[in-house]
């Protein structure tokens, strides 16, 4: 995965977050987009997110998995 310093991050667009309203769990290439959907899943089992959230962040991530 691709280093993704604080100012790297920052620089993102909203777009390129799972969820932007938080600007969490960046998905910008296949290898944060895969990170993405396991964090959320550690996430609901963790009890720290609803499954309806993590069904939205697998949605966005699974786009940009399916990306050539």
């Amino acid at each position: 995965m691709a280093e993704l310093n604080a100012d790297k991050r920052d620089k993102l667009p909203d777009k390129a977050f799972a969820e932007p309203e938080k600007r969490a769990y960046p998905i910008e290439d296949k290898a944060h987009a895969r990170n993405a959907k396991a964090r959320a899943s550690q996430a609901v089992k963790a009890g720290r997110m609803s499954k309806a959230e993590e069904k939205r962040i697998d949605k966005k991530a699974d786009a940009v998995l399916k990306k050539d």
